[in-house]
């Protein structure tokens, strides 16, 4: 029945092994893979083309594990864009920090006194910012959602490319890659060892990024290691709120200036296998960072979230709503 009625309204619907795709917009002809190598370093990571189309966002109500904030289904079109096959490791991370980082705030608000736009970095975590996690080859952790948006802006200015956090409905699309089953690869949780670093083969730890089976677009860790940010703020009735009968293009709900609470998608090492269905949604809050004892507490690291990084996209063509969009969190948000 939705696969007749997104025909109904002018959109070419391929259907094949419970999944459709619709293409939206025209790939360039240089949309391939790529290899980026960060300016004036020997940190490389690889980029993935994600074909535009359309996918119902959500899970049925039948799914084992389902959240209440899952549904209804909707179907949602997605333009084409590039995004890491893995999540952001500290060896990428740490080329930011040493360049933009700084000893205290003051030489931030500094920074933005003389260029609003300046590009910030962060102060010094207050504790051990691996928190006994691997670091070399390992995905970054225990950042906050606006730590990765400037890291992004940051990386975005070194390259000259765009690159930003993906939208909940570009992450949710690019996971499944086709599936409409509760994980990339099915519906059977048994399999996710294969796919997977979480509870029960993690052994309490991070693991280097893409050592496990990618999805069919290539890309790896998806599911479990850490969960990733996506750029949306989080909204309980989000999906309560699209329309049915007809796809909406590139949803997102842009964040305002309060630190809590944002998406965050995948499921991590210390997860079940509910919580890494790709449907799965997770909203930050304040207990993320409880055991900070600066006040203000910092805006760059959390001290209770250990599950949390964060891989980044690239737009072929951004939409409207997010070119120049950065992070208006300041030290004095909530």
């Amino acid at each position: 029945m939705m696969i007749q009625r997104l025909a109904m309204v002018g959109l070419t619907v391929l259907a094949a092994g419970g999944f459709f795709l619709v293409a939206p917009a025209q790939a360039p002809p240089d949309f391939k893979p790529y290899v980026e190598t960060i300016p004036g370093t020997d940190i490389k990571f690889e980029m993935l083309p994600i074909p535009g189309g359309t996918y119902l966002r959500g899970s049925p109500e039948g799914e084992a594990g389902r959240g209440a904030d899952e549904g209804p289904q909707h179907p949602v079109t997605i333009r084409p864009f590039w995004m890491a096959k893995t999540e952001v490791t500290w060896d990428e991370y740490n080329v930011w920090r040493a360049e933009v980082g700084v000893e205290e705030n003051q030489q931030n608000e500094e920074r933005l006194k003389a260029d609003a736009d300046a590009l910030t970095g962060p102060t010094p975590p207050y504790a051990d910012e691996t928190f006994g996690h691997g670091k070399e080859g390992h995905p970054v952790l225990c950042i906050t959602h606006h730590a990765a948006m400037e890291y992004c802006r940051w990386l975005s200015k070194r390259t000259g490319k765009v690159y930003r956090l993906p939208t909940e409905a570009e992450w949710e699309y690019a996971c499944r890659a086709g599936a409409q089953t509760a994980y990339c690869f099915g519906d059977d949780p048994a399999l996710l060892g294969d796919y997977a670093w979480y509870v029960k083969n993690s052994e309490d730890t991070t693991h280097p990024v893409g050592t496990k089976k990618p999805n069919r677009w290539g890309l790896c860790d998806m599911h479990g290691n850490v969960a990733e940010w996506c750029i949306d703020q989080y909204k309980k009735d989000a999906y309560a709120k699209a329309p049915r009968d007809k796809p909406v293009i590139g949803p997102v709900e842009l964040p305002g200036p309060d630190r809590f609470p944002h998406v965050v998608r995948g499921g991590s090492w210390a997860d079940e296998a509910d919580m890494l269905r790709s449907a799965a949604r997770r909203a930050s809050d304040k207990s993320w960072i409880k055991r900070d004892p600066q006040r203000p507490q910092s805006i760059w690291w959390l001290t209770d979230a250990e599950i949390v990084g964060f891989r980044v996209v690239r737009p072929v063509e951004e939409q409207e709503n997010l070119r120049g969009f950065k992070s208006k969190v300041t030290r004095e948000s909530k």
